[in-house]
């Protein structure tokens, strides 16, 4: 795995777990300030936790790839495919009607971007390792 995707990897990290750590410490103030949010029903702060420990462990994961990608792979590919499945929820949403589709064009960048980046930086490190 070249530099430039090891950088992308502790990038991506930084930024999920940036809104982790926001998510765990400010639930409320992260509820309020991430626009659509507030949109899907009321605050549970525990739940905003557990989601926050989720990308915690996503953010980690990242880091791990960008530090040692060829044992750290499976682990930012399981991360990635949360984030993905994250995504397919807002998609899935979407299409019921649920959320708005305008909506998702906003979440490009912040909900299935990073999802998408994850697994390609995960499967680009496993086929490094094979080669």
């Amino acid at each position: 795995m070249g530099g430039l995707r090891r950088g992308l990897a502790f990038f991506l990290g930084l930024g999920l777990g940036a809104n982790a750590v926001w998510m765990l410490l400010s639930p409320l103030g992260w509820y309020a300030a991430v626009p659509g949010v507030a949109a899907t029903g009321p605050a549970n702060m525990h739940f905003i936790r557990d989601i926050g420990c989720a990308y915690l462990a996503v953010a980690l994961s990242l880091f791990w790839l960008g530090w040692a990608p060829g044992a750290a792979w499976p682990a930012a590919l399981v991360g990635g495919g949360f984030l993905v499945l994250h995504a397919l929820v807002h998609l899935c949403d979407a299409l019921a009607g649920r959320e708005h589709a305008q909506q998702l064009l906003g979440e490009l960048p912040s909900v299935f971007l990073p999802g998408i980046l994850a697994v390609w930086l995960a499967w680009s490190a496993r086929r490094a390792e094979k080669e």
